[in-house]
């Protein structure tokens, strides 16, 4: 090789493999499917969101009702019960509570409209564990909290216009029948009831999981999701199911993390698959979303955020997710009379963004906006 033939290749390694260095960091900045950049601002909420009114709750479930009220409900806790100082739900609570609204502003208690002792079949003779007593199951979150059980989760309030009627969706976190979801329809055909079983789910039971949700459709079909992944068409008169329980066709993060909160909504004729999963900062841990950039520390918990994933047939399949709020997990999104989309959310205690809000554990409402196919919290 000649001398001039040396410098040429010399000037082309200076400026060619500092350009692929860049495209090499530009790409890693960029992340892979499943990375989790909870530092972007566009999913941030947004700091003037504060509680609605201050009342325990996690998992906040919100709809607007053919009356022109909106109605709030989500896993309560029974506030004199203290398990290591700290108010919550894991080992105890009493039912479901209800509240409405005209505006999204000046909420009214409706009181507790199913009592598990009052209104339960086999949701009423929980397995109670001692103080000395730990539950057999390793809690998925590491918690000494979920060690104690008693309790019902996640609940939803749901009207169907097809049929006129409320119904309500929770879950028995555990109990002498096992832990799973449930169905309720008012007897009365308001939104207070009282409930009772539907008929799939008098005795145990209607899904082994937690973190039931139901869709109706426009067509007026209603279906049942279950937990994170699974579906099931519904009967005509909601009294059980019509088919299977069948998992949903997704796309799926490689490994794929825990995942739950799923929930089903629809926009622009898309079908929107909400599920709630958590970051970590963990290089270590075999999960898909990993907080890159964030501030945690080893073996913590970053946020819990709300990811969707959109399809054309509602058993999928379904496009890559997308985080719409980070710390938004386990929530909804609803449409308010003026046509303005919100989302719920709890302000989750868990996780190092908790230190971002005053008060954990209290219902919120954040404004949504959807451009180019996508939600994403309303900054302005």
């Amino acid at each position: 090789m000649t001398k001039i033939e040396q410098t040429r290749l010399l000037m082309m390694k200076k400026i060619i493999f500092p350009i692929l260095a860049l495209f090499g960091a530009m790409s890693l900045f960029a992340g892979n499917y499943g990375d989790a950049n909870t530092n972007d601002l566009k999913t941030k909420i947004p700091s003037i969101v504060k509680p609605v009114f201050d009342y325990w709750m996690r998992d906040t479930w919100v709809m607007l009702g053919p009356d022109g009220n909106y109605y709030l409900t989500g896993t309560t806790a029974d506030m004199s019960r203290k398990y290591s100082g700290q108010i919550h739900c894991w080992d105890w609570n009493d039912g479901i509570y209800l509240w409405k609204s005209k505006d999204l502003k000046n909420w009214e208690s409706c009181g507790i409209v199913w009592s598990i002792q009052r209104d339960g079949t086999w949701q009423k003779n929980p397995k109670v564990y001692m103080p000395n007593e730990k539950y057999a199951r390793k809690s998925i979150n590491d918690d000494p909290l979920d060690n104690k059980f008693m309790a019902v989760w996640a609940p939803e309030i749901h009207y169907l216009k097809n049929l006129k009627n409320w119904f309500i969706v929770a879950c028995m976190n555990n109990s002498a029948v096992g832990a799973g979801s449930f169905i309720l329809k008012s007897v009365t055909g308001k939104p207070e009831g009282p409930y009772v079983n539907i008929k799939q789910n008098e005795t145990k039971p209607i899904f082994d999981e937690i973190d039931g949700s139901l869709f109706e459709d426009t067509d007026g079909s209603v279906y049942f999701v279950g937990h994170n992944h699974y579906i099931a068409k519904m009967k005509q008169d909601m009294s059980g199911f019509t088919e299977k329980v069948k998992q949903l066709k997704e796309t799926p993060y490689t490994p794929e993390p825990y995942i739950e909160g799923a929930t089903i909504f629809k926009k622009n004729g898309k079908y929107q698959l909400v599920q709630a999963i958590w970051s970590f900062r963990l290089p270590d841990r075999k999960e898909t979303y990993i907080e890159q950039q964030g501030i945690a520390g080893k073996k913590m918990r970053y946020s819990y955020d709300c990811i969707i994933a959109t399809a054309d047939n509602i058993y999928g399949p379904y496009s890559n997710r997308y985080n719409a709020i980070t710390g938004g997990g386990h929530n909804n999104l609803f449409e308010d009379k003026d046509g303005n989309w919100w989302a719920t959310i709890f302000f989750n205690p868990r996780g190092a963004q908790a230190k971002n809000y005053e008060k954990t554990c209290r219902p919120g409402l954040v404004p949504m906006q959807y451009r180019e196919g996508k939600f994403s919290p309303k900054n302005k």
